[in-house]
């Protein structure tokens, strides 16, 4: 959704933003080509992918700055550049296509690889953690919560019979059989999600992200965040809400707005793409 990205963000050529999931460096790119004297700060905590982004970029070097962290660093990232406060912050949560096509980070289904599914390698847990040592009952609910599978019981029970899991494509043959496919979903489509979601902590990074970034935008800037997933959705719904009826934001989307025909038929994975934008209006308080 990068035209509507560049919409929302209304970039001033002399602003400061943030990329806060730069991955290989698409929307730093744009933002950093509509610059002069501002410059857009590349964010990611997939240092693989930041390094991707920096050799995809070269060409706007002199307008970009890059920093490996997470959500919750937001604020301190930019203070490290000697700023306060954004003209604009951008978070697209998708994951990148630099990870889904490396077989051995994991997160795919499409082929074999390692049980790994960290966007972030230097932390220590990982999906064959969860799967190989987690509780029956706690990988139910987390199938079912996070990757709203109503076969929740039935795949958990599977796994831990099917243990030791070994790679990818073995934890996807386990849940095929368990649950055979009736439609052009995976059975493993959702659980992978659920698994991903756990290992890199993805809502409560959000979380982060949707207390931290109102404050590190100053007023008249602009927050833009694309969500793929139902809960993600709300999360930032219900927060973009709260900030409007408290005055310190207008929304900018009074619904989630969806990728065009012409983008899903070019690029499938963007079909579940919602954006939502606000702008900020005055002090907003960390609580709020």
């Amino acid at each position: 959704m990068l035209r509507e990205v560049l919409e929302w963000l209304a970039i001033r050529p002399d602003g400061v933003y943030v990329d806060m999931t730069a991955g290989l460096g698409g929307h730093t790119r744009e933002i950093a080509r509509r610059l002069t004297t501002g410059w857009v700060l590349a964010n990611d905590r997939d240092a693989a992918s930041l390094e991707q982004a920096r050799r995809n970029t070269r060409e706007e070097a002199d307008r970009i700055r890059f920093h490996r962290g997470d959500f919750s660093g937001l604020r301190e990232a930019l203070r490290e550049q000697g700023v306060e406060q954004a003209d604009g912050v951008l978070a697209d949560l998708g994951v990148s296509r630099y990870q889904l096509t490396s077989p051995e980070r994991g997160f795919s289904i499409l082929s074999d690889g390692p049980l790994d599914m960290r966007m972030d390698q230097s932390q220590e847990v990982t999906a064959a953690d969860l799967i190989n040592h987690g509780a029956e009952k706690q990988l139910a609910d987390w199938i079912f919560q996070y990757g709203e599978e109503r076969r929740a019981r039935k795949l958990a029970r599977a796994i831990v019979r099917a243990r030791p899991i070994r790679s990818t494509a073995h934890l996807a043959d386990v849940l095929e059989k368990a649950v055979p496919r009736t439609g052009p979903l995976h059975p493993a489509t959702r659980v992978f999600m659920a698994l991903r979601i756990v290992v890199n902590q993805e809502l409560e990074q959000l979380g982060e992200l949707l207390q931290s970034a109102p404050e590190a935008t100053r007023p008249g800037g602009r927050i833009v965040i694309i969500s793929f997933h139902s809960l993600e959705d709300r999360m930032v719904k219900e927060r973009f809400r709260n900030l409007a009826r408290a005055g310190q934001a207008v929304l900018l989307t009074r619904k989630p707005q969806r990728p065009g025909e012409d983008e899903v038929r070019d690029n499938p994975s963007a079909r579940s793409a919602r954006l939502r934008a606000i702008e900020v209006r005055g002090s907003v308080q960390a609580a709020a």
